[in-house]
């Protein structure tokens, strides 16, 4: 039974614009837990709509929901093109210091994500900009001070929740220090815990009260604090400092385990095992379609001679996607096309962001 379950744990990347025979095998047979979509899935609001509906009818073991994800920050990081509302880079929120336009600012974008059938958003970025080098970072960090960055984070985490979007705080433990990017290689840190505990867990602290849904590990090596792990295959991180000393009791989600960082240092067999055995809850897998088939096999083969640690593990995490799908998307009824129409796009939203992006607070 638990290898029905092990579909749920995935997000999986999926080729263009609507789903292949071979795509809705394996969504199906595998039990899958959610779809990731990026700019080659995204041609315009009608066609985005039918996929989302495409995805939802299929019929998996457990009966849920899928979740239907992107990343959708603003700015720099911004799948859906318009007529959908081009949202400024998060930056320009906490350079006007308003929680409250912040807010507005994800719980606007939220309405638009949701009106097609998108149900989580792999935001708020809420990394601390201590290196002006870091160019991977830049204006998605809401800022260099982590008190700015915890108040704007949990202003765009309560946005997002408001419009029943599903929210995702990334990348834990933080990515604004480094320079190397990790979709190429692996970035080293020499930061030390207590560094780290008093600047860069802070803003996740905040989320974690502020009911963040996701939060998604870091492909960093902290040298000082784990010399042989990075943080997304780290028991420290993961399972001692996030589950026991943060108390985050939602879904820990890797970030693309495909990236370099990792797929440079490890074997692919291996990539899926060493995520779940330091804690994560949820694999995403973005951009290599045999990967999550090769990962699926390799935890199957795993189970067979695993320890009941690592078993219950896997049923932990399945039951918190599970009960997360039905508190948080059974309930939300799927919207008609002609009413999504006119909330893509909307005069109110587009002022919005242009207020935003030009530096004016319209509530002064």
């Amino acid at each position: 039974m638990l290898d029905k379950k092990l579909g749920q744990l995935f997000q999986v990347g999926i080729s263009g614009t609507s789903l292949t025979q071979d795509e809705k095998k394996f969504l199906t047979k595998n039990n899958i837990g959610g779809v990731v979509l990026f700019a080659r899935n995204l041609e315009s609001p009608e066609q985005i709509y039918n996929l989302c509906q495409e995805i939802q009818s299929l019929k998996t073991f457990d009966a849920v929901p899928f979740i239907i994800s992107i990343d959708m920050e603003g700015g720099r990081v911004h799948r859906l093109k318009p007529p959908f509302t081009q949202w400024p880079a998060i930056r320009k929120l906490a350079d006007l210091d308003s929680t409250s336009l912040a807010f507005k600012f994800s719980q606007s974008m939220g309405i638009e994500l949701k009106s097609v059938g998108i149900n989580m958003d792999f935001a708020p970025c809420i990394d601390i900009f201590t290196n002006p080098k870091n160019e991977i970072i830049g204006d998605r960090s809401p800022g260099e001070d982590h008190e700015i960055v915890s108040k704007i984070g949990s202003a765009l985490t309560r946005g997002y929740i408001k419009s029943d979007i599903l929210t995702c705080a990334k990348h834990f433990p933080g990515h604004g220090n480094t320079i190397a990017d990790s979709h190429f290689e692996l970035p080293i840190e020499d930061v030390n815990l207590e560094t780290l505990t008093n600047r860069e867990l802070q803003p996740y602290k905040k989320l974690i009260r502020s009911k963040v849904d996701f939060i998604m590990t870091a492909h960093i090596k902290f040298s000082q604090i784990d010399e042989q792990h990075p943080v997304t295959f780290s028991k420290k991180f993961i399972t001692d400092i996030l589950k026991n000393e943060l108390r985050f009791k939602g879904i820990i989600i890797s970030d693309d385990l495909d990236m370099k960082a990792i797929r440079n240092h490890y074997n692919i067999e291996d990539i899926p095992i060493l995520a779940l055995e330091a804690g994560c809850d949820s694999l995403l897998y973005c951009n290599e379609p045999e990967s999550p088939a090769i990962a699926l096999e390799s935890i199957k083969n795993m189970l067979g001679n695993a320890n009941g640690e690592f078993k219950l593990h896997i049923e932990h995490a399945h039951k918190k996607i599970i009960q997360l799908k039905h508190d948080k998307l059974s309930k939300v009824a799927a919207i008609p096309f002609e009413v999504s129409k006119t909330l893509i796009g909307h005069q109110d939203h587009l002022k919005l962001a242009e207020d935003i992006n030009s530096g004016i607070n319209p509530e002064n």
